[in-house]
């Protein structure tokens, strides 16, 4: 028996393909939007019972520990650095004063010599015949100038007996004089080539140690050519240049106590070692520089065994004695708006933001100018978590 498949009259049949209508579209949408609604305000409402949850735990821990220094006053060594210049006392450059050929070389390079020992001897025999002409010059002008003596003592003795006229014993005494002057003129060309003489054995200004020497033994000097450098280094001068504020707070120093001012230098070595034997600071420029607005300071270093030579580098440290200085802990400092800051915390135990203008970085501590005094307390860290008007629970700590 076949069973036949009707559809039912009250069925309307959409065509395969039609996309739903306008209204089925609506009608998904309106419930997509109120079960998106649900799932949000049920979410709203975990949330803040989470916030609420948070809140209530925070409060039921209470006030947050925070570690707190109290502020003191004391006296503090103040110690600064600056990069220094090495020179020796005295540094200059041997050179010659005659020309010639350079006949022997009596030191070495680095050699340390006393005041007027022999360095070079420059060929002095074309000098010695120089000085020998001008020896006989001088004797030949002393010879003419006997003579004219004698023939003005024979006029005098005609004029005397109004033989001759007087004009002739003028003659005659103005031939002495002249004679006198080539007396004088002689002995300074004698003087003169003695003296050259001298300057071709060349002889150190000073004790020192001998530099390099660039010529050897055959060269052709002239007059002024280098021979060497000559270096006294029995003490040494250091220059280093100070800003303008390190420069009024070292002399503020000293005019306000001069007992702690201290004029002692230090000397740290290109290999960081410190010299071992302390400096004084000798005198300050006149006048700042304009472009780097620092001014050069000198302080003067003993040398007895050498070890310091002309050119070396190094930094110069000096100390000063700040009085009743109130120093604060870089790890409780912070930066807002260009200014230095710190958490003060009160005698209810409420931090509140202030800034501070800081003197000097002194190693992990700021030297504070103004802004904080002694006696206040400080949060010293946890700072990043703190707000303002937050009450803490205090820690004390110590430096």
């Amino acid at each position: 028996m076949t069973r036949r498949l009707c559809a039912s009259p009250f069925v309307k049949r959409r065509p395969i393909g039609r996309p739903p209508g306008r209204a089925a579209w609506l009608l998904g949408g309106a419930l997509l939007a109120l079960l998106l609604a649900a799932g949000l305000s049920g979410c709203g409402e975990k949330s803040h019972a989470a916030d609420t949850a948070d809140a209530a735990d925070i409060a039921a821990a209470g006030p947050l520990a925070v570690p707190v220094l109290t502020l003191t006053a004391r006296d503090t060594l103040l110690r600064r650095e600056y990069v220094a210049d090495v020179q020796a006392t005295r540094n200059v450059e041997v050179r010659a004063r005659v020309e010639g050929y350079l006949k022997k070389i009596f030191v070495d390079e680095g050699q340390r010599v006393s005041e007027g020992q022999p360095l070079f001897q420059i060929d002095p025999a074309p000098y010695e015949v120089q000085l020998a002409k001008a020896r006989a010059e001088r004797e030949n002008a002393e010879a003419q100038a006997r003579v004219a003596r004698l023939e003005l003592e024979r006029v005098r003795l005609l004029v005397e007996k109004n033989i001759i006229g007087k004009t002739e014993q003028a003659v005659a005494l103005a031939k002495v004089h002249a004679a006198e002057a080539g007396i004088a003129q002689a002995r300074a060309h004698e003087a003169a080539a003695r003296q050259h003489l001298t300057y071709t054995l060349v002889r150190a200004p000073f004790a020192g140690v001998i530099d390099r020497i660039p010529l050897k033994v055959g060269s052709v000097v002239e007059d002024g050519t280098l021979l060497t450098t000559a270096s006294d280094v029995a003490d040494v001068f250091a220059y280093f240049s100070v800003g303008e504020n390190e420069y009024l707070e070292y002399q503020k120093t000293r005019l306000r106590d001069p007992a702690t001012a201290n004029k002692a230098a230090h000397l740290v070595l290109a290999d960081g070692a410190e010299y071992p034997l302390a400096g004084v600071i000798e005198t300050v420029e006149s006048e700042f520089e304009a472009t780097t607005g620092s001014i050069s300071f000198r302080a003067r270093f003993p040398n007895p065994k050498g070890l310091l030579r002309h050119g070396a580098t190094g930094k110069v440290r000096l100390t000063n004695t700040e009085r009743n200085a109130v120093l604060v802990p870089q790890k409780a400092v912070f930066e807002q708006q260009d200014r230095s800051c710190v958490y003060v915390v009160d005698a209810q135990n409420r931090v509140t933001l202030r800034a501070f203008r800081p003197e000097t970085r002194l190693g992990p501590y700021y030297l504070v100018d103004s802004g904080l005094n002694a006696g206040e307390r400080i949060a010293v860290e946890g700072i990043q978590a703190l707000k303002d008007g937050e009450r803490v629970q205090p820690k004390a700590v110590r430096l």
